[in-house]
């Protein structure tokens, strides 16, 4: 990837899709919602999924949206977790990272890394929702994954409700 001109920490890249989110918002049709929280700083990820089959009735992201509480990296990381995810099958989507969505944005600061995991996240934990509501065999490595993302989710959530001052 080329060199990125850089805004303090963040790169041309990530406050592009600050400003400028892709599929951003609620969907009143999705087949699967996910909200997830990030226990480091308490921000939240809810992402919408709309699945569909393909021929052969392997079942992938038609459509997909997000609402991002929380920074402009964790609004950016959302984003990209949107762009990078639609038109891919489950399988394919499951293997997406954080260090995916990293990569895209050109590098987040250290310190916001989390936000992508956040993302990742987010579309695992849909996934996994997706398979479970539909009866679909999942991994033991997905069903640690959403224990991991549940108990993570809470611990943002008691924090918050708690008045725990992350800025």
């Amino acid at each position: 990837m080329m060199s990125e001109k850089k805004y303090g920490p963040y790169t041309e890249r990530i406050i592009d899709h600050f400003k400028n989110p892709r599929n951003m918002g609620e969907m009143d049709d999705a087949d699967v919602v996910s909200k997830v929280g990030a226990p480091m700083c308490g921000d939240e990820l809810w992402l919408y999924l709309k699945i569909d089959k393909r021929d052969g009735g392997e079942p992938y992201i038609k459509d997909i949206s997000f609402q991002s509480f929380g920074c402009a990296a964790a609004v950016a990381t959302g984003s990209v977790i949107t762009e990078l995810a639609k038109g891919k099958t489950l399988k394919e989507a499951l293997e997406l990272s954080f260090k995916d969505v990293d990569e895209y944005l050109g590098g987040l600061p250290k310190i916001k890394v989390h936000c992508s995991l956040l993302s990742c996240d987010a579309l695992h934990d849909a996934i996994y929702q997706y398979y479970k509501e539909n009866g679909i065999a999942t991994s033991e490595r997905l069903e640690l994954l959403h224990e991991k993302i549940v108990k993570g989710t809470n611990i943002a959530r008691e924090k918050v409700a708690s008045g725990v001052d992350y800025c």
